[in-house]
Order: C-alpha cells, then sequence, then structure tokens
C-alpha cells in the first residue's frame, strides 16, 4: 500500500512522510524477526537522517511534483519490465527462511559456531559486519565518504558569500522545543557513544552512533540556525574528519600487512589472536563513526545553507 500511494501521489511531502512511516514500519518487522541492529539502522537512517535531508530538499524543489517534466507511460513501462525480471530472478531462489538455502548451510552455521571461537564478541553481527567482511563494510564507508563529495563538489562548487547571519532560524520562535532540545541534545550525544563503543555487545556499531551524533547537530540547526551551528561546528575540521574516518579504517589493513597479515587481517594487531580482533574492530568501528556522522552534518548543512537564497545566488 506505502509503494501504490508513493507511486500515484503527485504531494512530495506526503511521499516523504510515507518513506519515513514505511522505513519506521520496516525498523518494527526487523524487530519481531529479531534482526535487531538492522531495526536499529533502519530506524536512524530510513527514519531519521534520510526524512530530514528529504524534507530540507523540498524547501528549494517545492512540494508538489512537475508535471511537465514526467513521462508516465515511459517510466510505468520500465517500472513492469524491471518488476517482471526480478520476478522471474526469484524463481531460481531458495523459499524465505529455507533451511536448505545455501546460506544456512554454509555461511551462517559457521559464523554462529565459530565466531565465538575467532573473534570472542557475543554481538555475531558486528563480528560478521567488522571482521568476516570488513572489505564490505570499508567499502561501504567509502561510498558515503564519495557522496559527501559529490554534494560538496555540486552544492559548494558556485558558492558566493552568504549573509544569512540575519536570517532566524526556522524554529527559532519554538522556545520550549529550544529548551527542551538544549536538554536533550547532550544524552543523545552520550547514547550516540555508547552504541559507538557497545557495538560489541549490543546492538549498534559506527553507522548507528554516527547517525545519532549527527542528529542532535542537525537537531541544534534547526533550532538555533545555520549560522549559529556554523559557529559551533568548525566546517573545515568536520571535512577532515570525514577524511580521517576512512584513513583510519584504511590505515588498520595497512599495519595488518606491515604486521605480516593480510590486509584487514586483525588477529596480527596483537599479541594475542582475540586481542588483535578486539583492537581492530574498535579502531574501524570508530573510523566509521566518525566518517558517517560527520557526512551526515557536512551534507545537512550543505543543503540547508542554501535554503531562502534567491535564483541568482544559487546559480
Amino acid at each position: 500500500m506505502t509503494a501504490l500511494s508513493l507511486a500515484f501521489t503527485k504531494d512530495l511531502f506526503a511521499s516523504v512522510m510515507l518513506t519515513g512511516i514505511y522505513s519506521l514500519l520496516s525498523a518494527g518487522f526487523f524487530v519481531l524477526m529479531d534482526a535487531v541492529d538492522v531495526a536499529f539502522t533502519e530506524a536512524a537512517v530510513g527514519a531519521g537522517i534520510s526524512t530530514i535531508l528529504m524534507l530540507t530538499t523540498l524547501t528549494m524543489t517545492g512540494r508538489f511534483e512537475n508535471r511537465k517534466l514526467h513521462h508516465p507511460k515511459i517510466a510505468l513501462s520500465v517500472v513492469i519490465v524491471t518488476g517482471v525480471m526480478l520476478v522471474i530472478g526469484t524463481f531460481d531462489m531458495p523459499a524465505f527462511g529455507s533451511p536448505s538455502a545455501p546460506a544456512q548451510t554454509h555461511v551462517a552455521p559457521y559464523y554462529i559456531q565459530q565466531s565465538g571461537q575467532d573473534i570472542d564478541i557475543p554481538n555475531i553481527v558486528t563480528s560478521v559486519l567488522a571482521s568476516y567482511r570488513g572489505f564490505d563494510t570499508f567499502g561501504e564507508v567509502v561510498v558515503v565518504f564519495t557522496a559527501v563529495i559529490g554534494v560538496l563538489a555540486l552544492l559548494e562548487f558556485s558558492r558566493q558569500e552568504q549573509d544569512a547571519s540575519q536570517r532566524p532560524a526556522p524554529m527559532f520562535q519554538h522556545k520550549i522545543l529550544r529548551i527542551v532540545s538544549k536538554i536533550l541534545i547532550p544524552p543523545i550525544m552520550l547514547f550516540a557513544l555508547y552504541v559507538q563503543f557497545h557495538g560489541e555487545y549490543s546492538p549498534g556499531g559506527g553507522f548507528q552512533a554516527g547517525v545519532i551524533f549527527a542528529s542532535s547537530i542537525i537537531l541544534y540547526a534547526m533550532l538555533f540556525g545555520i549560522e549559529q551551528t556554523r559557529k559551533a561546528v568548525s566546517m573545515p575540521v568536520v571535512k577532515l574528519l570525514a577524511a580521517l574516518g576512512v584513513l583510519i579504517y584504511g590505515s588498520v589493513g595497512i599495519v595488518s600487512m606491515l604486521n605480516g597479515g593480510t590486509y584487514l587481517n586483525y588477529s596480527v594487531l596483537a599479541e594475542n589472536d582475540i586481542t588483535g580482533q578486539h583492537v581492530g574492530i574498535i579502531v574501524i568501528e570508530l573510523g566509521v563513526g566518525i566518517t558517517v556522522a560527520t557526512a551526515m552534518i557536512l551534507i545537512f548543512l550543505t543543503f540547508a545553507g542554501r535554503i531562502g537564497k534567491t535564483e541568482e545566488e544559487i546559480v
């Protein structure tokens, strides 16, 4: 029903709200499936940051879809053909939840049985994401960093001197919200640090912690204004930290090689294999958290900084 509503509505605000609701419901569904880490990510990224970024974009593009540029027949044909191909592709897949599926007979049992012996942390999801498939996670961090570079290249390339210091913040008149936010922002930051450094023992990790930490800065920007936030958060430092996070992650692999191991083989980072795994996971998770947090902050502030500018200022 959500997908059909998104397909037919021309109100982009309603579309954003529906996608946010869909993400929140998906997070609840993942909780019921005991995939709490995935639920955590879906709630923080899908229902949280993504919704805010899309609403910020709508303030510049307008609320309703431009009908002149819309070609429903062509788009519908592409969607139908793609959908049919995807459905045909599922015929060779094992049934959902089948115990005979390759993932259930080879990879999953190994992770479940060997994770405790190889890495010795209670959260198997962290073992898989940070150690067994560390290459994939490194690629995801690079993708996030690349997205930031793309946004900055597109939106800051023609940046002119902004005279927004006199412009009131969008929600500045809400005194109660400003007071409550000042009370909530420090606990949000502390919770982000908890999620960051307890990802081995409970749901969480660098991705979730980075988004939560960024949400506290974005909340501050929404209530106190972009210029006030730029005074509190140095943009050059944030840009530097975004690159530093990727560098930290990649450097762990280089250090592993210098110690005689393969790339991202954390076992050689300490005298004991288990200790080396713990050190490697903590360090790369820190790199992930720094990159994700700074990327979300940069994208939001870059988009929000252009709200209210005239077309002549934007071009």
